[in-house]
């Protein structure tokens, strides 16, 4: 074999090497599992793409996923379900998605104290409206 041949396969086998040390090396894995969560609540927030029961249905899915994957749900995930699940009218959904995401995520405390005061003074009302 001639040197230029062997100095060749050398240099590809090093470039291959360096290739393989830096594909294996990828830093840390993500904190959260993200998935489409935030394409999804930009849509609902814009008021865009899919009904809130087929939001609901597709965070319940990235939730049994992470839940697989033995991943994280990432900040404002519960938020959203729980804004989900009143706006289908089951508030008490909503109330255990909210505490959840308070138990998650403390530094969510007064948002989610906030959200979940108003939710039950509007349930207060309800109930003293309601004909005896």
């Amino acid at each position: 074999m001639s040197r230029r041949f062997l100095s060749r396969l050398g240099s590809l086998a090093a470039v291959t090497l360096l290739c393989t040390a830096c594909a294996a090396n990828r830093g840390p894995a993500p904190l959260y599992m993200w998935d489409t969560f935030p394409t999804q609540q930009y849509r609902a927030l814009l008021r865009e793409g899919a009904s809130p029961e087929e939001q609901l249905q597709a965070l319940q899915v990235h939730a049994e996923k992470a839940k697989a994957a033995n991943a994280a749900l990432p900040p404002g995930f519960r938020a959203h379900l729980g804004m989900l699940h009143l706006n289908l009218g089951n508030a008490a959904e909503a109330r255990n998605q909210w505490e959840a995401e308070k138990a998650a995520f403390p530094e969510s405390a007064p948002f989610m104290d906030s959200l979940l005061k108003k939710l039950t003074a509007t349930e207060k009302t309800l109930k003293s409206e309601k004909p005896a």
